[in-house]
């Protein structure tokens, strides 16, 4: 007990801490302090640091400019968060174009098409309740079936092949790249405006219809004179593999938008005994 009274008074005992003058040695300043006052100074000024520090940190953006403050762990777990939304928005933009996809070609058929409705999970499941037609629905089948301007079978253009068949313009638009089969252009490219249709330049069946990288919606068609038709980079498609198709049959739209360098443009072959032959021949765009 007396070691503990004596270490506390040697802790409260002031100490002098003075300045001399190094000409006269006279003191020009001094300060009184004891130990325990030294130590409960320090202790103030860290916890004054602190409390500067927290309310930067909370109420200033400074944090972010600190190197290191975000760790790859964050970083990586941002980017996480940004790919799973931007797989959730493309797998309801598929969805969305599927159910369009299959209501089109249910109407064409002359079929009534079914609901289809979006749980909180996202999926989306079939509604076996049919819709019945109302009178807008009636008079866009009849417009759509038709011989009139909106008829999905109206022939735009027609041209006489070399074989003596009628066959129609795959779209409306310009011819800006012709066939040249030495650099590896087996066919035609035209622009055309924004989902523009494409037909069935004549009767056939189709025996191609799927998506690639690199020329998007393709659809191959299968005439009975031998010929075969490919058309490329469709935006979308309306027609099955092993689907009978009649000249001027919508199968198709163009690209919603057209890149710089023309990539994505709708493009046109015509083959003749497994060789590439030019549409211009026989075709007048």
């Amino acid at each position: 007990m007396k070691s503990f009274t004596d270490w506390w008074k040697k802790m409260m005992c002031k100490h002098r801490f003075s300045m001399l003058s190094v000409a006269d040695n006279s003191e020009e300043w001094h300060v009184l302090i004891s130990p325990a006052g030294a130590v409960a100074g320090f202790t103030a000024l860290i916890f004054l640091v602190f409390a500067i520090i927290l309310i930067m940190v909370a109420y200033t953006p400074v944090i972010e400019f600190l190197p290191g403050y975000k760790t790859d762990a964050m970083r990586s777990r941002e980017d996480l968060m940004n790919s799973i939304m931007r797989l959730d928005s493309i797998e309801r933009r598929m969805n969305e174009m599927l159910v369009y996809n299959e209501n089109i070609a249910t109407v064409m058929s002359g079929r009534t098409p079914a609901v289809r409705t979006t749980i909180a999970s996202d999926s989306v499941h079939r509604n076996k309740t049919l819709v019945p037609p109302s009178a807008e629905d009636s008079l866009l089948r009849a417009q759509m079936e038709g011989n009139g301007a909106y008829g999905l079978h109206t022939t735009v253009r027609t041209a006489t092949a070399g074989s003596g068949s009628d066959m129609a313009v795959p779209v409306d638009g310009i011819i800006t790249s012709r066939i040249d089969i030495r650099n590896g252009n087996y066919g035609i490219r035209m622009a055309s405006a924004s989902m523009a249709q494409i037909m069935a330049v004549t009767d056939g069946t189709v025996i191609v219809s799927m998506w690639t990288p690199d020329n998007g919606n393709v659809v191959e068609i299968q005439h009975p004179n031998g010929l075969v038709s490919t058309y490329r980079n469709l935006s979308q498609t309306i027609v099955s593999k092993g689907q009978a198709v009649r000249g001027g049959e919508v199968i198709g739209y163009s690209a919603s938008e057209s890149a710089e360098d023309g990539s994505n443009q709708f493009e046109f072959e015509l083959w003749s005994g497994g060789k590439a032959v030019d549409p211009e021949g026989y075709i007048v765009f």
